[in-house]
């Protein structure tokens, strides 16, 4: 049992360091060709968990090499064209200029319940409104609605918006996040600073302390003020 157990442990670390060395795109994400890979490597790791008469070795080999598959293909896509065109297909126009492409859909047996379920989740209720929608290689929609349906943004409106930086968490449940310091361009004893204006006088009393994108500072308390860590 305690080897069964072990091995197990052993095999789920492994995996799960493969899974992060093929990246970290999520499910509807992947590429045909990286799905099939996982549930491969998912089936045959499996093997070795459960008959501890195989050698542990022996079971990681396979999921090795379709680790090593898995990347050799990647890297071939990224430095040719053609061959991503043929591993991973191309993207697909279902609708074109507001007309659907009945042939297309019937090639990818694509119909139209499913274009308009995708057109639902987009946040587009009336076909009328899509000036274009494309089926891309991951099997995702892609929408572009009509120019008089699209949303105004500030460039439309002829309004200057400030660049933005990015938001930094600088505690976190009483803790010091104190690598994104140098990040947000801050220090400490600024930050107990702007918590005495805030009337906090020991950071671990804070549950969130953030920088957002226009450089404030957020600040919430915990509930439970007397729970201190000992960060």
């Amino acid at each position: 049992m305690l080897v069964s157990i072990i091995r197990t442990v052993i095999l789920y670390l492994i995996i799960v360091l493969v899974l992060r060395v093929m990246g970290k795109r999520q499910i509807g994400q992947l590429q045909p060709f990286e799905l099939v890979i996982i549930l491969m490597i998912s089936e045959l790791a499996a093997i070795p968990s459960q008959d501890i008469g195989i050698p542990l070795i022996a079971g990681l080999l396979p999921v090795l090499i379709l680790l090593l598959l898995g990347i050799t293909i990647s890297q071939i896509s990224l430095k040719s064209e053609k061959a991503r065109a043929m591993i991973c297909g191309t993207p697909t126009i279902l609708i074109d200029k507001g007309h659907i492409l009945e042939d297309e859909l019937r090639k990818l047996r694509y119909n139209l319940s499913d274009l308009l379920e995708q057109l639902r989740v987009k946040n587009i209720p009336d076909i009328a409104d899509v000036e274009y929608a494309i089926l891309e290689t991951n099997g995702q929609l892609s929408v572009i609605p009509k120019p008089t349906k699209r949303p105004a943004n500030p460039e439309d409106l002829k309004i200057e918006v400030p660049s933005e930086k990015l938001p930094y968490t600088l505690i976190m449940d009483g803790i010091l996040q104190h690598k994104n310091f140098p990040k947000a361009n801050v220090n400490q004893k600024w930050l107990e600073q702007e918590l005495q204006k805030a009337n906090i006088d020991d950071y671990r009393k804070v549950l969130i302390a953030s920088i957002g994108t226009q450089g404030k500072l957020y600040v919430q308390e915990k509930a439970n003020k007397n729970n201190l860590n000992k960060g």
